[in-house]
């Protein structure tokens, strides 16, 4: 796996976790109810959904029936069945934090322990254990921003980002496909904040996206817009890549 060459993925999850529990432990009641930049959700809202997304995780590596937050056949989008599940599980925020403090230590030792060859059944698709446990960490990490954005806390970049931007640069077939393009070979040489640059794809290519690297991993969450950003592409690919790009699990 390209992006855990240098980094060991498992460690990098922790520690995004880690940092977030963190961040959830100093929060005060009338903060755990106020609305996070997830729209219609509060940060008790968002954990919630964290817990219950971590204990799919725990259901898809063990095998079991379909991880709950999507086994619903009555809604009619992923976002729907996501956002009918916290509703019916809402509780308190001591509750929901305990909830999920367990659901993120028992799904990241699934994963460690996940047989590497042995894919996964997720949302579109089965996955390798090491790339869910990615999608795990851009997913926290993206709700993180919801949860701190609004709060003024402090929430900087970190060299975790580079499982994202891999993430988001592995799915760009998939995220091209959606929007009617075929898929396309982009180069992407970002600036990683600790100053190094990640590249993905062929450099000899005739399409390219280069900038900095947590901005491209915020428009792969739909955090941040193509055009409010500072990434910047070549080639007759490029820009339609950029827009397409979504950190999707596949």
């Amino acid at each position: 796996m390209q992006e855990a060459a240098s980094r060991n993925v498992f460690d990098d999850l922790e520690a995004e976790d880690e940092r977030l529990e963190a961040i959830l432990a100093s929060l005060d009641e009338g903060s755990w109810v106020s609305p996070s930049a997830a729209p219609g959700w509060s940060i008790v809202d968002v954990v919630l959904h964290l817990a219950q997304t971590d204990e799919a995780v725990i259901q898809a590596v063990a095998g079991t029936t379909a991880p709950e937050p999507w086994a619903s056949t009555t809604a009619a989008t992923l976002d729907e069945m996501m956002d009918r599940a916290v509703r019916a599980e809402s509780a308190p925020a001591d509750v929901v934090f305990d909830r999920w403090k367990e659901a993120r230590r028992t799904a990241l030792a699934a994963l460690r322990q996940a047989d590497p060859a042995q894919a996964v059944a997720w949302v579109a698709a089965p996955i390798a254990p090491r790339t869910l446990a990615t999608t795990r960490l851009a997913e926290h990490w993206a709700h993180g921003l919801d949860i701190t954005g609004p709060l003024g806390v402090s929430f900087p970049d970190t060299d975790r980002l580079r499982h994202v931007a891999w993430l988001g640069h592995r799915s760009l077939p998939y995220a091209l496909s959606l929007v009617g393009e075929p898929s396309h070979a982009v180069f992407c040489e970002l600036s990683g904040p600790g100053g190094d640059t990640w590249t993905f794809g062929p450099s000899d290519g005739d399409s390219a996206i280069r900038g900095p690297g947590g901005e491209f991993c915020r428009v792969g969450a739909q955090r941040l817009t193509p055009e409010a950003s500072n990434l910047k592409t070549e080639g007759p690919h490029g820009a339609v890549a950029l827009r397409a790009l979504r950190n999707y699990a596949t």
